[in-house]
């Protein structure tokens, strides 16, 4: 084996170990938080917290408060924020894209049975389907459209379906498949990155100034939150792809995992409720049965 592909494949095994692990943190800090802020009671009367609970781990009671204001300034330099999860998840899966994907895109991006092309230009088709589906969606969050949230997933979900179609008309089925995960993956770093701890930064900013807070900076903030919350459960099933080429390589793939989507927000919508102590088993079973019954369709038309 030569030096430089030995090098390479050491750089996938980081990349990839890397990947997994901070994906891992950012994840369980996105449902931990969303669970607190459904979980917590909310109906105390406080001046200073909007909101009490209490944990136990590792034989521990812990005790949460959500302040209704910000706390002393000698605290706000010392706060936790947390964002380098999300961050080294992006950096370690665009090192990991370029290192096994871009390099190797004559292979695993162009599939000349789908569309002819160089493979410097499918890369530069690959850069760009996550700019500018970035550039749509983050339109779309800032225009009126936010405002109704049923329109707003009937857009999301609709978009889904036209993406995941289109990329299958340009590149391999494989990477098609993934390249559906990138683009959501690089909007919820995106959202971290333009939306969520700026926003973050200028409430701290405000507190430190003696300056009024602008609280649609925090629902701002939040909103993303949850479109990244959502999210979750069918980047990690994309995540995965490479496990199941039964349905990457399915002549209806665009479909398969357009609805995987539906069905991944409609379990993740389950489990938030729970969170907020309304239990709607109703909503589970309905993903499981929407699954089995897209698994048994699948099954009849393929074989």
């Amino acid at each position: 084996m030569e030096p430089l592909t030995y090098i390479l494949k050491w750089s996938e095994v980081i990349l990839r170990w890397g990947h997994v692990l901070f994906a891992i943190l950012w994840v369980g800090n996105s449902f931990l938080f969303n669970y607190l802020d459904n979980k917590l009671n909310k109906d105390i009367k406080s001046e200073e917290f909007d909101g009490e609970g209490y944990l136990m781990h590792s034989g521990f009671f812990y005790k949460l408060s959500r302040l209704k204001n910000s706390p002393n300034k000698i605290y706000l330099n010392h706060l936790v924020i947390f964002k380098w999860q999300s961050y080294m998840t992006f950096i370690t899966g665009i090192l990991l894209l370029a290192v096994i994907y871009y390099y190797n895109a004559g292979i695993l991006m162009v599939d000349k049975r789908v569309m002819l092309m160089s493979p410097l230009t499918a890369i530069i088709f690959s850069i760009l389907s996550m700019l500018i589906s970035w550039l749509i969606y983050d339109l779309i969050c800032k225009s009126k459209l936010i405002k109704n949230d049923l329109l707003f997933l009937i857009i999301m979900i609709l978009l889904l379906g036209a993406l995941s179609f289109g990329l299958t008309k340009i590149f391999g089925p494989k990477f098609a498949f993934l390249s559906v995960g990138l683009i959501i993956g690089t909007n919820m770093f995106a959202n971290v990155l333009t939306v969520i701890i700026p926003n973050q930064m200028n409430i701290i900013n405000s507190t430190k100034e003696n300056r009024e807070i602008d609280m649609s900076l925090s629902l701002a903030a939040k909103q993303r939150s949850i479109h990244n919350n959502y999210s979750t459960f069918l980047v990690l099933f994309i995540m995965l792809s490479g496990h199941y080429s039964f349905l990457v390589y399915n002549k209806y793939n665009w479909l398969i995992l357009s609805l995987i989507g539906v069905i991944s927000i409609i379990a993740r919508h389950y489990f938030n409720l729970r969170g907020r102590n309304r239990n709607r088993i109703s909503i589970l079973f309905t993903s499981i049965i929407a699954l089995i019954i897209l698994a048994v369709v699948i099954f009849i038309f393929k074989y």
